[in-house]
């Protein structure tokens, strides 16, 4: 089949890579001009790790492994490590996989087959969608009309292109009907400046520090520094390509706070050209699909940042999407039907997870931090 693929993320990028080697013709259409490298480290969990080695993946993915979240603690105003969460939050098994999203991101665009190509730089504008008119005909497929100006017509239509997506607001409606905001938002910038050797006599070498409501950290990597925040808030109303109103929103949240190093943390945020900015939200659809159109990942099924499960979900559902076409042949709805099946159990599970993580992340008051603190203190916690 002749199959369009919306967004190049990871779920983008697993879909091409299944369905291609599968002998599906796949173009993926991208947004942006490049692959997102940025982003914090992600993981690959539970079933998606049999994903990866199935795909062929895991060797090369083992070797891009990092222990980041392991050595992260919280610090006072001074810098001073107060405690540290404890493995068996981090994790679900000492098999589980972290690594860096950029590593992912390019494993994955390595091994795309030839027969997937990425189109950069143009999005779906709109989409047409014929399944069943001429009354089941061979002919059926989608038209497409692309921001470009370019038009195509396809077998399948997959949105793979995250929580804001253009191909489930054009399909199934507007973004508003199927958000749950979780009362958080994120955000990330590079932070060139900061020296990778502070903190070399001490592994914990990230370090979150919390206000109520509130949390500013460091990560470092791989040679690099990044400024990493969170707040508590309201849903807010932005424009999601308007990086300095994106910026503009961080920094009235933190107005007011100058301890530790939130004011050097924001001004890294101010000049950052790649600064990505999100809230924690879920997506909750009754289907995943609708004629010739499914969802897969975060467009579908957004568990939010704080389950720790979003790529993991991604990497599943590709695989039992193209799992499931191969099986059922050219009767897509039929294969839509039992992808939603399989996938439904470990999306409930995911952002069934996300509020104990925000609470411990992100305690409301100072009362609520040094509760957290002390909890994290205490014997058999493995905290300093």
């Amino acid at each position: 089949m002749n199959i369009l693929v919306s967004g190049a993320g990871i779920a983008g990028l697993a879909c091409a890579l299944e369905l291609g080697t599968r002998g599906h013709d796949v173009t993926v259409v991208e947004y942006a001009r490049h692959l997102r490298l940025t982003g914090t480290p992600i993981d690959i969990r539970g079933d998606a790790i049999e994903t990866a080695d199935r795909m062929g993946l895991l060797t090369k993915i083992q070797k891009q492994r990092v222990r980041m979240s392991e050595l992260t603690q919280f610090v006072d105003s001074g810098g001073e490590p107060v405690a540290r969460i404890p493995m068996a939050e981090i994790s679900d098994s000492d098999d589980d996989i972290e690594l860096l999203r950029e590593d992912l991101v390019r494993i994955l665009a390595e091994a795309l087959p030839d027969s997937a190509a990425i189109r950069f730089g143009d999005s779906i504008e709109t989409l047409t969608d014929d399944d069943g008119v001429n009354g089941g005909a061979d002919d059926d497929g989608v038209d497409v009309r692309f921001a470009s100006g370019r038009t195509g017509r396809y077998d399948l239509v997959l949105g793979a292109d995250g929580q804001h997506s253009a191909v489930r607001r054009l399909v199934f409606g507007p973004e508003e009907d199927y958000l749950r905001h979780l009362g958080v938002y994120f955000a990330l910038a590079d932070h060139p400046g900061e020296a990778q050797s502070e903190g070399a006599n001490s592994i914990y070498n990230n370090s979150i520090y919390n206000v109520p409501g509130r949390m500013a950290g460091i990560f470092r990597y791989n040679g690099k520094a990044v400024a990493v925040f969170q707040f508590r808030s309201e849903p807010i109303d932005y424009d999601h390509h308007d990086l300095d109103a994106q910026k503009q929103i961080l920094i009235d949240a933190f107005a007011g706070y100058r301890s530790w190093r939130i004011p050097e943390l924001l001004d890294a945020a101010r000049a950052d050209p790649g600064f990505f900015f999100t809230s924690a939200s879920q997506i909750h659809l009754p289907s995943w699909h609708r004629g010739r159109v499914a969802l897969v990942g975060d467009a579908g099924y957004c568990p939010a940042f704080l389950s720790g499960r979003g790529t993991s979900l991604a990497l599943t559902g590709a695989r039992f999407l193209a799992e499931e076409l191969e099986r059922c042949g050219d009767d897509h709805t039929a294969a839509f039907a039992r992808y939603e099946a399989r996938q439904r159990p470990y999306v409930t599970f995911a952002q069934d997870r996300v509020y104990s993580g925000r609470d411990r992340i992100l305690p409301a008051t100072w009362a609520a931090i040094a509760a957290r603190n002390k909890a994290l203190r205490a014997p058999g916690t493995g905290a300093p």
